[in-house]
């Protein structure tokens, strides 16, 4: 199921990240993790990561095994402005949702 978010902003490899880590984002995820429960593949999210990494997105928070974990970083300015703007995004379309069901 596709949410309401991409159904607005596009169903793309970015946004399927984006999606997945605020809706995600009191814990921390591997990036094998991340890429399964995004629904892209391991290698796209590689391509992506290294600009999440560098903009400070999302940080590193531990380390299990070989595998390190990230998680968003909610003190970052324009992470916080991008989960405002998904919430403000998912709102309105439940709002439609639900007018158009009053109608009906």
């Amino acid at each position: 199921m596709v949410s309401a978010f991409l159904k607005l902003q596009g169903n793309t490899v970015k946004n399927r990240i984006w999606s997945f880590l605020i809706v995600h984002s009191e814990f921390d995820y591997s990036m094998k993790d991340i890429a399964r429960f995004s629904d892209v593949s391991y290698s796209a999210l590689k391509e992506i990561w290294k600009e999440f990494v560098k903009r400070e997105i999302v940080i590193h928070t531990r380390d299990i095994g070989k595998a390190k974990m990230y998680k968003l970083n909610r003190e970052n300015v324009l992470v916080e402005k991008f989960i405002d703007y998904y919430w403000s995004v998912v709102d309105l379309e439940v709002e439609k949702g639900e007018m158009i069901s009053v109608k009906n």
